[in-house]
């Protein structure tokens, strides 16, 4: 059985000696391929529970500790064959030790998703239930509200969701730590926006929600920034500043071919795009804009991009850049 509670495909639940004898004919080389596999499966590692499955009884798993062909990692968890485990056998089989329902989470799945490395000897897991559990070596965590969009998968081992992740450690780490973590996610695409707005809108008031909002650029604490959004920050900002008012989603010709922009000063040949995470930051959207803004450029424009970050965190650089640049005429840049 998984930590999820999925059967294996080769284990049954049925008692140890009928099954093995109705499934492998009492075969001692089908046991122990049987057993290799399940263990393949996991990391290196196998339960107490998955053991009698194939018919070992108590006294002969002891017998298989005594002579080191299983290493006992916790309590109902073994290493099959050799006790050196990859980390990923350790995190399995803290997660198996915990029971059905438990997955990494915190430093350990921050580690498993590739976001956050940790030298932490514990592993954290999450329990979704009120009692207590104790287990040496493992940072046991609970939360009996765990819901299905924060709960997920990676390399065969029950996890936290990267949300649900990055909603964790915004709790447990500073600022810095969080950005990198949050950064990283974003290099490597494992970043669900619209999982990340659901789960800061379940997650209302618990402890980190306003730290990882504050990481994320979300100014509005209930919904996804939207493009009008950006596009109304923008414009305020130029009102505010006593700029001319740009012409706002023109379109233009460039090269033969017809492309709509944020923002267009024509006289001194400007285009302004404001730049939100979720329209612009996947890989097609990356090699788009470059595009673009070489083309434009050939055409004699000049591009400048803007994010909420830039329009909120520092609106005196964007009004300077901007001044600067709708004063001065295409012909004497």
């Amino acid at each position: 059985m998984f930590a999820d509670g999925r059967e294996t495909s080769s284990i049954s639940t049925e008692p140890g000696h009928r099954w093995a004898k109705k499934r492998y004919g009492g075969g001692r080389g089908q046991r122990e391929r049987a057993l290799a596999a399940v263990a393949a499966r996991q990391h290196g590692v196998v339960t107490l529970d998955q053991l009698r499955s194939v018919g070992l009884t108590s006294s002969a798993v002891r017998d298989r500790v005594s002579c080191e062909r299983l290493h006992r990692l916790h309590r109902t968890v073994y290493a099959l064959g050799r006790p050196d485990l990859r980390v990923e056998g350790r995190w399995m089989a803290a997660v198996l030790a915990c029971g059905p329902g438990a997955f990494l989470s915190y430093f350990s799945a921050g580690a498993l998703h590739r976001i956050l490395p940790t030298a932490r000897a514990a592993v954290d897991v999450t329990i979704a239930r009120r009692v207590g559990l104790a287990r040496p070596g493992i940072a046991v965590h609970r939360s009996v509200r765990l819901d299905p969009a924060d709960r997920a998968e990676a390399s065969g081992i029950p996890c936290t969701s990267v949300p649900r992740t990055l909603l964790d450690l915004a709790a447990v780490v500073n600022r810095r730590v969080l950005e990198r973590a949050c950064d990283q996610a974003e290099v490597l695409r494992l970043v669900d926006w619209a999982g990340m707005e659901g789960l800061l809108v379940r997650a209302r008031g618990r402890p980190g929600v306003q730290r990882l909002r504050a990481v994320l650029g979300a100014a509005d604490t209930d919904q996804a920034l939207t493009r009008s959004e950006l596009e109304g920050r923008f414009l305020a900002l130029c009102r505010d500043a006593a700029l001319p008012s740009p012409a706002v989603n023109q379109w233009l010709t460039v090269a033969g071919e017809e492309m709509q922009v944020d923002f267009v000063w024509r006289r001194p040949r400007l285009i302004v795009e404001t730049d939100g995470i979720r329209t612009h930051g996947t890989r097609r959207a990356f090699q788009e804009d470059r595009r673009r803004d070489r083309l434009l450029a050939l055409d004699g424009w000049r591009v400048i991009r803007f994010t909420w970050e830039d329009l909120t965190g520092d609106p005196q650089h964007v009004t300077s850049v901007l001044r600067d640049l709708v004063d001065t005429p295409a012909a004497l840049r």
